[in-house]
């Protein structure tokens, strides 16, 4: 990966997120010292290296604020299991089976897929850190790939026999001593707790009171399938526990009240609209957040049942939201749409920069920010001409189009193609990863049946036992 140099971006159609810097059909994007210095038509003569950006798209990087990044050697394997059946097979399953080569592996991977898709910064929702060691490499992966990143620890799948009983890891300290002494570096830290749902109320407290004292954001599970009913967030209002420090992931079962407990509390939320449907968690609570005045940030989740890529959960959360929107009673006679394109590409930006604590360093191309950069071509088929830029980023962008990706100055990818060979080292990892772990299922006998293919459908887990 080449350091950070005085970068020009020149003749772009720059989209900036900066509601007082605006847009432009053709503008210059300098960046020194690793941050935005100017935005502006024909910067003119610059000593710095130029990537020419005439007939493309410049925009922020885009920011994924909860992904289960472990799991990324076992894409695909759900995409036809329930929510029951990926706690059983998977969380609680394949799991106990992940070495730390193998977690290194999948966050590798996992981080080189979202860089290589114009995600530049990511939460790295990581529930399967079972040792230490296995946290030491889910650190690694991350700091291998090049991403800016938040580590989000959530301890081992043990943890999650509900309801549980056991406090967090108290290894948590030793990692964040360890890796995340400055809040200032690439790669920042964060406690991803059980919560309510799957922990008990005296745990639940136990672990945000360790996070509080470790001066660590927040994120956890609410409101996701049957498990979402048993009011979690009224639950923490109750004992006191709602904060600014806290983001709420998927929220789509939650009561009405509850929404409006975390807006009052400054809380963030992170929705992933694909999975959530296809798994069975419930409608997206996209209209239902912004009508209590919460703007929520979009996340990817996992991609063992759906794709790893901003743009199709953007398309997804835009289009859902205006089916629910026009089963209302006289539709068809609004004046306009509740939900635009710009919204939906502010969740995946300066909203989602927001609940990762970041929305002064990264979220929008804003002189003094970090240089988090895009650059989309605008040549292929499905977007060109271009007449909406952030329309069509929305809908009709892929990641077959991102032409470069700069994370805090730094040159990550250009010409379409990642640098260095990290992306082929992560695929023979991950490959190797996979092979081994289904290997090792043979000899384990509630996995002797798990197998690639599509056809492994394991016993769903029973939620409305819990």
């Amino acid at each position: 990966m080449n350091g950070a140099e005085r970068l020009l971006l020149r003749n772009g159609t720059v989209i900036t997120m900066d509601d007082e810097l605006g847009d432009f059909d053709r503008a210059d994007v300098l960046v020194s010292g690793g941050k935005i210095d100017a935005v502006a038509p024909d910067l003119g003569a610059v000593d710095a290296r130029v990537i020419e950006a005439r007939g493309m798209i410049v925009m922020p990087g885009m920011v994924d604020t909860h992904r289960h990044t472990w799991q990324a050697a076992l894409r695909g394997i759900a995409a036809d299991w329930t929510l029951g059946q990926y706690m059983t097979g998977l969380h609680l399953g394949l799991s106990a089976l992940f070495t730390p080569e193998d977690t290194y592996a999948g966050n590798l991977l996992g981080a080189v897929e979202a860089l290589d898709s114009g995600i530049t910064t990511m939460l790295d929702w990581s529930h399967n850190v079972n040792t230490a060691a296995h946290s030491d490499a889910a650190v690694q992966g991350l700091f291998d790939a090049g991403i800016r990143a938040v580590f989000a620890h959530g301890g081992g799948a043990d943890m999650y026999q509900v309801p549980s009983t056991v406090p967090h890891d108290e290894d948590v300290r030793r990692v964040r001593d360890r890796y995340f002494s400055s809040g200032a570096q690439l790669c920042t830290m964060a406690m991803a707790l059980r919560g309510p749902q799957f922990a008990t109320m005296d745990v639940t407290e136990s672990d945000l009171r360790l996070a509080r004292e470790l001066g660590l954001p927040v994120t956890l599970h609410v409101g996701d399938g049957e498990w979402g009913r048993s009011r979690p967030v009224t639950r923490m209002r109750e004992r006191g526990l709602l904060g600014p420090d806290i983001t709420y992931v998927h929220c789509n079962t939650l009561a009405d009240d509850e929404l409006r407990d975390i807006a009052d509390s400054g809380g963030s939320v992170s929705i992933a609209p694909d999975i959530e449907m296809q798994m069975g968690h419930g409608w997206p609570a996209t209209g239902r957040l912004t009508g209590v005045g919460i703007r929520p940030s979009l996340s990817i989740d996992t991609c063992v049942s759906n794709s790893g890529h901003m743009f199709g959960t953007m398309q997804i959360c835009l289009a859902t939201q205006r089916a629910l929107d026009n089963q209302e009673p006289g539709a068809s006679d609004r004046p306009a749409v509740s939900l635009t394109s710009r919204d939906v590409l502010s969740f995946a930006t300066v909203d989602g920069a927001r609940a990762c604590g970041l929305a002064d360093r990264v979220g929008s191309l804003t002189p003094g920010k970090q240089a988090d950069i895009v650059v989309l071509r605008t040549d292929n088929p499905s977007l060109s001409p271009v007449n909406n830029p952030v329309g069509q980023v929305v809908y009709a962008a892929h990641p077959g189009l991102v032409d470069t990706v700069v994370v805090a100055g730094r040159i990550v990818k250009t010409a379409g193609h990642l640098h260095g060979d990290v992306a082929e080292r992560a695929r023979n990892l991950a490959i190797a990863s996979r092979d081994s772990l289904f290997e090792r299922t043979r000899h384990t006998a509630n996995l002797a049946d798990a197998h690639t293919g599509g056809g492994w459908q394991p016993a769903p887990l029973v939620t409305s036992r819990l």
